[in-house]
């Protein structure tokens, strides 16, 4: 199954056969973050983001995923967060526009559920992830859902001065919905 779409994050996958699916549902799918600004979660999502996902439950050493998101892309809800994570000491977005999340191994963890590992890198750096998801299929339309945590400093994200865990936590979660339609 292939889908051109999101996330991380992102991620990402699955039915017991492989079909296309090239209609990613965009106002279905998302990328999505909450993190803690002084223990208050902040949430977010990414509004522009690919993937070219491949996968089949009963063949799940073929199976793989693609994905990248659009940093500057970020929408927090205020304008002026938006601009600051743009910036070097966060991600930088001149420098490293996208984060990329490339996919090696699919495993099965129970019916419906998957686990994707693989490595994550922004800002030049590569971490590897373990990304669990479930699928679910209604007719024709397939959804991919999960979520994973990634620590921000070893992407140095919040360099200098925002690496203080007591003002900005070092654990972001990262959840993704992935809704394609076709197959068979």
């Amino acid at each position: 199954m292939r889908l051109h779409a999101l996330v991380p994050v992102l991620a990402l996958m699955g039915i017991s056969a492989p079909a296309p699916a090239d209609n990613v549902d965009y106002a279905k799918s998302e990328i999505t973050f909450v993190s803690k600004q002084m223990n208050v979660p902040v949430q977010g999502r990414f509004k522009k983001f690919t993937a070219q996902i491949v996968f089949d439950a009963k063949k799940l050493a073929a199976s793989k995923a693609e994905i990248a998101v659009e940093l500057a892309s970020i929408d927090t809800g205020s304008t002026e967060a938006d601009d600051e994570v743009g910036k070097k000491a966060w991600f930088n977005t001149s420098a490293f526009p996208t984060a990329k999340f490339s996919s090696s191994a699919v495993t099965q963890s129970g019916p419906d559920r998957y686990e994707a590992r693989g490595k994550l890198t922004i800002k030049g750096i590569g971490q590897d992830v373990s990304a669990p998801f479930s699928v679910k299929r209604a007719g024709d339309v397939v959804t991919y859902e999960g979520a994973f945590t990634l620590k921000r400093l070893q992407f140095k994200i919040g360099d200098g001065v925002w690496s203080d865990t007591d003002t900005v936590a070092d654990e972001v979660q990262v959840k993704f919905r992935i809704v394609a339609t076709g197959g068979k």
